[in-house]
C-alpha cells in the first residue's frame, strides 16, 4: 500500500479487524447468553473483570499525558471518559462488585488481585503496555476501537439472560446497562480520533494490527 486510505476506506478496514474476533463470539459468552451459566461461573467472571475495568481509567489517564496537547478533543475524550469511570455518579467498579456480590462473592474477592486467572493479568498487563509505550492515537485503536468499542454488542446478548433467566434484578445489572449504552458513544469517539489522526500508511497499519490483537483479548 503505497497510499493512505481515506476515512470510509479506513473506518471499514477497522472494523473488519475487530469482526469474527469479537469476544461475544467466544464459547463462554455463548454459553452466557444462553443461560447455560451457574451463579459461580459469574461470580469467577465479576472476580476476574474487575481487574480489567478497574484500572481503565489509569490506561486512559497514560494515554492523556503523552496524547499531544494540540489533540484538544481527543484529550477532552480521554479525560471524559475517565471521569465517567471514577465519578460521574456510580463508579462503574462499585456496580461491578454490586453484581459479584448479587451471584455469591464478596467484595474482598472481587478486589483481591490473587484471585486474578493467568488470562487476565496477561491482559491487564497489556492493556498497561498499550496505554503506557504506544503512540496514543495507536493505543485509543487498541484499547478504544478494539476492546470497548466491543462490550455494547456483548452485553445486548448477555444482559436480557440475567433477567430473564438468571433472575438478576434491575439494580444489580445496572453494571451492563450503563456500558450498553456509554461504551457505544465511547467507542464512536474512539473511531473518530482514530480516524482524524491516523492519517500515514504506517499509522493506519499499525492501528488495525493493535485493533485486531485488541478484539482477541
Amino acid at each position: 500500500m503505497t497510499a493512505p486510505m481515506n476515512p470510509d476506506e479506513f473506518r471499514t478496514a477497522l472494523e473488519n479487524a475487530i469482526k469474527g474476533k469479537s469476544a461475544n463470539k467466544s464459547p463462554f459468552s455463548l454459553a452466557w447468553a444462553s443461560g447455560k451459566l451457574s451463579r459461580d461461573h459469574l461470580s469467577r467472571w465479576a472476580e476476574n473483570h474487575y481487574h480489567y475495568v478497574g484500572p481503565f481509567a489509569d490506561y486512559l489517564g497514560y494515554i492523556y499525558a503523552r496524547m499531544p496537547e494540540q489533540y484538544v478533543e481527543a484529550k477532552d475524550f480521554l479525560l471524559a471518559n475517565m471521569y465517567e469511570e471514577e465519578i460521574g455518579g456510580d463508579r462503574h467498579t462499585d456496580l461491578l462488585i454490586r453484581f459479584g456480590e448479587a451471584c455469591g462473592t464478596t467484595r474482598e474477592r472481587i478486589t483481591d488481585p490473587e484471585n486474578m486467572s493467568p488470562t487476565t493479568r496477561g491482559l491487564q498487563s497489556w492493556c498497561y503496555a498499550v496505554a503506557m509505550r504506544e503512540d496514543p492515537i495507536v493505543a485509543v485503536a487498541g484499547l478504544v476501537v478494539g476492546l470497548e468499542s466491543q462490550v455494547p454488542s456483548i452485553y445486548r446478548k448477555q444482559t436480557p439472560t440475567l433477567r430473564d433467566k438468571y433472575g438478576f434484578n434491575d439494580e444489580e445489572v445496572e453494571f451492563f446497562d450503563l456500558h450498553i449504552v456509554s461504551d457505544e458513544i465511547h467507542g464512536e469517539r474512539g473511531y473518530q480520533i482514530v480516524l482524524e489522526h491516523a492519517r500515514t500508511v504506517e499509522m493506519q497499519q499499525r492501528c488495525l494490527k493493535i485493533c485486531e490483537v485488541g478484539a482477541q483479548m
